[in-house]
């Protein structure tokens, strides 16, 4: 295949700390520094929490946009995906750094279980998020943890609450939602196809699962996503030594499968971004 990959390096998210794995990237300046170095490594999408300084995870606006200006200075067209996920902050507070206007957004159109918890998105609060991202021109990345949020995207889109084309990432392997099952994953592919012919799609695979998404995923002709919020061992008995040698695993299988990596210049043009000025 020729169609070029896009990898995506999920940094840092809400759960991992440093007594998981002391490459964890916790305050701004490590993130920065492992992002730029999953970047070089061949990561074009850095997807970004924020935490306090005992670890805790925020939705502070200040602390996102001093992570948005040094991966903007460090990482010069870097896709910078701002997470607006559920154990970060309730309600509208998960939407208080949008106004920084990054070039993308997470976005979880309905709700489903988590391993101990309710990851709750309501419907106002989802349409909340869409006019947001709408209104600054932020591109979200539609993360379906259920068959039903692919066709709730698709129903938000045709509403002209989503600008198409839609870009949806398929998340496996959380414990209590959707199981890593290729037949599952074969059929998301299919459904989305059939519903958004233009869509772009991506798969991310949480803990062991990591591995095995990224495979099906550049096998399949899709995008990818790696890094430490999503599992921080390379198997069983390694720890990660930084996200770049996650996204190197990815970059390895890219080549494995005859895929070209997308460069951040590919990478834009494929999910309709502007080129930085």
């Amino acid at each position: 295949m020729s169609n070029p990959c896009i990898i995506c390096v999920a940094i840092t998210g809400s759960l991992p700390r440093k007594e998981n794995n002391p490459a964890v990237p916790i305050t701004i300046e490590e993130q920065i520094e492992s992002t730029q170095a999953a970047f070089e490594a061949g990561a074009t999408i850095a997807h970004c929490h924020v935490r306090n300084d005992d670890q805790t995870p925020t939705s502070d606006p200040e602390k996102f946009g001093r992570l948005l200006e040094g991966l903007r200075k460090h990482c010069p067209g870097m896709i910078v995906q701002l997470s607006t996920g559920g154990r970060s902050g309730a309600g509208e507070e998960r939407g208080g750094m949008l106004p920084l206007k990054p070039d993308m957004a997470s976005l979880s159109v309905g709700s489903n279980n988590f391993p101990t918890r309710v990851y709750e998105n309501s419907p106002q609060l989802v349409d909340w998020l869409a006019e947001e991202m709408l209104k600054y021109d932020i591109k979200p990345e539609i993360e379906a943890f259920d068959l039903s949020h692919i066709h709730q995207a698709v129903n938000l889109s045709k509403q002209g609450k989503l600008k198409a084309p839609l870009y949806v990432q398929f998340v496996m392997g959380v414990k209590n939602a959707m199981p890593a099952d290729k037949p599952t994953f074969d059929f998301y592919i299919e459904t989305l196809k059939r519903l958004a012919p233009d869509a772009q799609w991506c798969g991310a695979g949480v803990g062991p699962n990591q591995l095995m998404l990224n495979e099906w995923s550049i096998a399949a002709g899709g995008h990818t996503r790696t890094g430490l919020e999503d599992n921080v061992r390379l198997d069983r008995d390694t720890l990660a030594p930084s996200n770049a040698a996650l996204v190197e695993r990815a970059v390895a299988l890219c080549e494995k499968y005859e895929r070209p990596v997308a460069t951040w210049q590919q990478a834009r043009e494929i999910l309709g971004l502007p080129q930085p000025a």
